[in-house]
């Protein structure tokens, strides 16, 4: 073991200390050396951590330090350590999107040009952290890409918008009548009638609602439509409101029938508005045959928003598509193997029906969306179809699988051998009102018989000046915005950077497919909140979405460029490495085209050491098959963000201040142990690294651990006893 001389900070204090207070006539004084002290000189022995690796015996090993960007480009003790004691340097947030890119997509890469240039000039290596990464976006930004997008339409262009309308030829009269008169407006022969053969002074004696129920916008613009004709010519008081809240105006009468137009600003919000006559100052007998209030608003379009996601079904996800086989179910429905497709393309749905069905919907194939259609809805089916023996189907509206609502919905597909396409096209009826699935009674065959269903699509009619971005409009535009976020990072990288995270944290910890791997990292899968402070890539690239990130690097990037999958609990004891298994699998997924190559697997290792030891005992089993699996992929292993805690025998986490000796003793010891079995398990060749991501402890004001001693030093700078543990573990002892 190499050795330098380096007395503790503390301990050179003290001796300076004492030196300086001398007094000549005191010459038997003696300053002892506190416990604390003495029991960390032993750690003066060692060099600077990096000087442990055999270099010879592992030529691609970097021994990398997690570090603040801003803090190294200072260039003072900070910087210093740094280089002293590392090969490496990973950035903890300045290489991340949301720190590069803002709210407009302009980039400002002047941090990470500075630390490359300050890593150049030092001679010590970056690993670049992170390309992709559903953390750390910038969410205002990616969402307004992909936002809805303005349909260019004539900006004068306006429609009208029915409030309210009242038709006497078939409404009665209704309307409130207040003043003590007696006249009392009647509906003859499909018109209002109102006779006032004296006149009536003041006028708001005679007045009545002649329409209510009505909807107004504050500061709307409303337009008041009568038809109206009186037996002499005059005008007669409007007004448009609420009681608390009306605007009137003079509504012209005359000897004809006409369309007496007046137009009110609301004031108000309102959705039981009315308009009231005031009619007292009018002698004669007036006739009103409807009245209508309107407002303008900008020209809306209609178009198709799809409610399906996996329509093509050659994708996993199957939450729209169910299935009840022989009185079994609903279930999720069955995905058949390649080749089931139409036409022998792909993959379809396979619903199997048996002998002798008592009812027609003992076997039912169901297609459900998320949203519930309300009477008037317009809604577009469509799917392509066979069985194996020809057979008739029924549709039916349901509210989810199962819960029926009406017997016919989307027409009576016939079924052939050979592939046909249902198509259909209209609006719910009142029967269907809030159905959100689609059944088809599919055991009207006396006979068993096998149904296939493909490319499958329910779109919903919308309305609006805007339009939504189609699937692959999103996705064209997200693969955009991320080349141009791994270009410019390659472009101010200048070639220095050669290893990268190419995607970060891609596996979630649920598997809600039943395929036995856990699923990608998705907003599904997350809480509302999570949902909106993240943005997933994935959810709108799709699961090979790793393959787009890798083809930019490679086409952007270095020609010796390394690239690895960072993820963390690799080492979990819970699910037996279930989440290293699962990214393993996704791996060979991803390179399953025969062009995409990621070269290496991070782990990111933030443990603890717990004081319960048949817990420990479990966690340390994984940790070796962690090293285990990850050394039989062939590829490169790189533990990347490596730190520890302390768990006591409560599973309380234990603070910093808190540690006793013998607890920092048994953090070295599993640092040693940690770093050993990486040495040991993983060949030569594939050892690329570790990473201590946070070298000095935590302090406690951190967002990271805050307050845990995670690091090899104190937070004044002092080896600890982890500090030993760690450099034997790299020296091999």
């Amino acid at each position: 073991m190499k050795h330098t001389i380096n007395i503790l900070g503390a301990y050179i204090l003290l001796l300076i200390f004492a030196v300086s207070c001398v007094d000549d006539t005191i010459d038997d004084f003696i300053v002892e050396k506190p416990e604390s002290v003495k029991e960390l000189e032993y750690l003066n022995q060692y060099d600077v951590l990096k000087s442990y690796i055999d270099r010879s015996a592992n030529p691609n090993f970097k021994l990398g330090a997690g570090v603040t960007v801003s803090n190294y480009l200072e260039r003072d003790g900070y910087y210093r350590f740094i280089n002293d004691n590392f090969d490496g340097m990973t950035a903890g947030n300045a290489m991340k999107y949301a720190s590069v890119v803002g709210d407009d997509g302009s980039m400002n890469f002047g941090s990470v040009v500075q630390f490359v240039e300050a890593a150049r000039e030092a001679g010590i290596e970056i690993y670049g952290h992170t390309l992709l990464w559903h953390a750390q976006q910038n969410n205002e930004y990616l969402n307004q890409i992909i936002d809805d997008k303005e349909i260019e339409i004539d900006p004068n262009a306006t429609e009208e918008v029915v409030d309210g309308l009242t038709d006497y030829s078939v409404d009665g009269f209704t309307g409130w009548v207040g003043g003590d008169v007696p006249v009392t407006p009647y509906v003859e022969n499909g018109v209002l009638v109102v006779e006032n053969p004296s006149l009536i002074d003041p006028n708001y004696l005679l007045q009545f609602h002649v329409a209510n129920g009505i909807s107004i916008m504050e500061n709307t613009k409303h337009k008041v439509t009568v038809r109206i004709k009186g037996t002499s010519s005059g005008s007669i008081t409007l007004a448009l409101g609420t009681w608390g809240a009306q605007q009137n105006t003079q509504l012209p009468v005359t000897t004809e029938w006409v369309d007496a137009t007046v137009e009110l600003n609301s004031t108000v919000n309102a959705s039981d508005a009315f308009v009231m006559l005031q009619s007292g100052l009018y002698v004669g007998t007036y006739e009103i045959a409807s009245v209508k209030v309107t407002h303008e608003e900008a020209l809306a379009v209609t178009f198709w928003t799809p409610l399906i996601s996996n329509s093509d079904l050659e994708g996993d996800d199957l939450s729209n598509f169910f299935a009840t086989e022989a009185t079994v179910g609903p279930n999720t429905a069955t995905l058949g193997a390649a080749g089931t497709g139409a036409d022998g393309v792909g993959r379809a749905i396979v619903v199997q029906s048996g002998d002798a069905p008592a009812n027609p919907w003992d076997t039912q194939f169901f297609v459900t969306v998320d949203k519930t259609f309300e009477e008037g809805d317009r809604l577009r089916f469509s799917m392509k179809y066979r069985a194996e023996l020809p057979a008739n189907s029924e549709s039916q509206a349901h509210n989810n699988p199962g819960g029926y609502l009406h017997w016919s919905m989307v027409g009576s597909p016939s079924f052939t051998t050979e592939w046909k396409e249902h198509n259909f096209t209209g609006a719910i009826n009142a029967s269907q009102a809030g159905m959100n699935t689609i059944a088809f009674n599919l055991a009207l065959l006396p006979e068993a018989n096998t149904y296939y269903f493909d490319d499958i699509s329910w779109d919903f009619e919308e309305s609006g000046t805007s339009i939504p971005l189609t699937d692959e409009e999103k996705a064209d535009t997200l693969t955009w915005a991320m080349e141009n976020w791994i270009a410019g990072m390659f472009e101010a990288t200048d070639g220095y950077v050669i290893e990268w995270d190419v995607v970060n944290e891609a596996i979630a910890g649920q598997d809600t497919d039943g395929d036995g791997f856990y699923n990608l990292q998705s907003a599904t899968l997350v809480s509302e909140d999570e949902a909106a402070s993240n943005f997933y890539w994935q959810d709108h690239l799709g699961d090979d979405f790793v393959r787009i990130p890798v083809a930019l690097a490679r086409k952007h990037g270095p020609a010796d460029m390394k690239l690895f999958v960072n993820d963390y609990n690799l080492e979990s004891d819970w699910d037996d490495n279930h989440k290293l298994k699962s990214l393993i699998h996704w791996i060979e997924r991803w390179e399953a085209d025969g062009t995409t190559v990621i070269d290496g697997i991070g782990t990111q290792m933030h443990v603890s050491y717990h004081m319960n030891p048949e817990t420990q005992a479990s966690k340390e089993e994984h940790i070796v098959k962690m090293f285990e699996l990850m050394a039989a992929t062939g590829k490169l292993v790189k533990v990347t963000e490596l730190d520890m805690g302390l768990v006591d025998e409560n599973g309380q986490s234990v603070k910093s201040g808190d540690v006793t000796t013998e607890q920092h003793q048994a953090m070295s010891d599993h640092y040693k142990f940690i770093v050993q079995k990486y040495f040991e398990i993983v060949p030569a060749a594939q050892r690329y690294g570790i990473t201590h991501w946070c070298p000095v402890d935590s302090p406690e004001s951190s967002s990271w651990r805050g307050g845990e001693p995670v690091g090899l030093w104190s937070l004044d700078n002092r080896r600890k006893h982890t500090y030993a543990g760690f450099a034997e573990g790299l020296a091999g002892e």
